[in-house]
């Protein structure tokens, strides 16, 4: 079930780094400083109680640690970790079986529970608040419903659209936790930390640049300091400082404000195609030829946090900045060109 939780565009090697760059404790954690001391408190006394960690809800938009963060409970708790995800539980049956398997203390972790079918969904609500399972034995008037009992656990619930939990399952969490996007400081650290990891050399103004386009995700800068890497070997000896990055980032399509080339088709294509916008989501992803869903969840985000996007009740405007940034003219209200 591990493997679901990586990133399918990886090859095996850069999977067995992904896991490998991920923090495993509370300490080795870069940024969210709220969010760490709070986990450190609620571990702290769920320990001393001798208790499970209450159930956890981690939302926020991919490539933050809402992973990451549910391996480090489990470590920090000492219990063994089971990971799956919503969408891989398509019968109640599934979920019945890993719950029936926990052994006491164990953290569950499900990815993207928002997108959990809902009748596994109402199997979690006794597991979750009496520790139960409702099972039903045999079919039509010789049905029966039998209850077995389940060890103590605590389930890690990660989420990217925290909207689309129902009520019943989000008010199940005793602890909501919102993981947020990382300074440029947090992600020179992060980056310089996956470097000492990886073996590669890099100064502080590379690491800089590296952190500048990396959208404040760390997965994302993991993924660029790689490419990076592969190119310093190529082309520099090894070393990366601000030039290399720059070059190789140019190379790569990763521009200053870390938008890569389907952002800016995006863009371009709202502009262009649709005069700025408003235009519905539904049209824009055949428009680009992306998933809506990932549309939604890995570009607007950004997009929208550096005022590049709007939202409307009308559909997606792309903003001032954003023709900016493309090179295109602005025009204040008087009809003046400002660029």
């Amino acid at each position: 079930m591990e493997d679901r939780l990586l990133d399918p565009q990886l090859s095996e090697d850069e999977r067995d780094l992904d896991v490998t760059l991920r923090p495993r404790r509370l300490d080795e954690f870069i940024g969210q400083d709220r969010l760490r001391e709070h986990f450190r408190i609620f571990i702290e006394a769920a320990r001393e109680r001798g208790e499970c960690l209450d159930h956890v809800l981690l939302s926020g938009p991919p490539g933050l640690g809402k992973t990451t963060l549910a391996g480090i409970i489990a470590n920090e708790m000492e219990v063994g970790l089971k990971q799956t995800s919503g969408p891989a539980l398509e019968r109640a049956g599934d979920l019945a079986a890993i719950l029936t398997n926990l052994t006491e203390g164990d953290v569950l972790f499900i990815d993207e529970i928002h997108r959990l079918n809902r009748t596994v969904e109402e199997v979690l609500y006794p597991a979750m608040e009496d520790r139960k399972l409702d099972i039903i034995i045999g079919k039509g008037p010789a049905a029966r419903s039998i209850r077995l009992d389940l060890p103590p656990f605590t389930l890690v619930g990660a989420t990217t659209r925290s909207g689309l939990l129902t009520g019943p399952l989000r008010d199940r969490f005793g602890v909501h936790s919102r993981l947020d996007y990382y300074g440029e400081e947090e992600m020179v650290r992060i980056i310089e930390r996956s470097a000492r990891i990886l073996g590669v050399s890099i100064d502080s103004e590379g690491a800089m640049e590296i952190a500048r386009r990396s959208r404040g995700t760390p997965r994302i800068a993991n993924r660029l300091l790689r490419r990076v890497r592969d190119f310093a070997q190529v082309r520099a000896q090894g070393a990366i400082d601000r030039e290399v990055a720059q070059e190789a980032l140019e190379l790569f399509e990763v521009d200053h404000r870390g938008l890569d080339k389907v952002d800016m088709m995006i863009l371009r294509t709202i502009h262009l195609k649709f005069g700025g916008g408003p235009v519905g989501i539904n049209t824009l992803a055949v428009a680009v030829g992306e998933e809506m869903d990932t549309i939604e969840e890995v570009y607007e985000p950004y997009l929208l946090q550096i005022g590049f996007l709007q939202r409307t009740p009308r559909g997606r405007v792309i903003t001032e900045n954003a023709r900016r940034h493309l090179g295109l003219e602005v025009e204040d209200g008087g009809g003046r060109t400002l660029f």
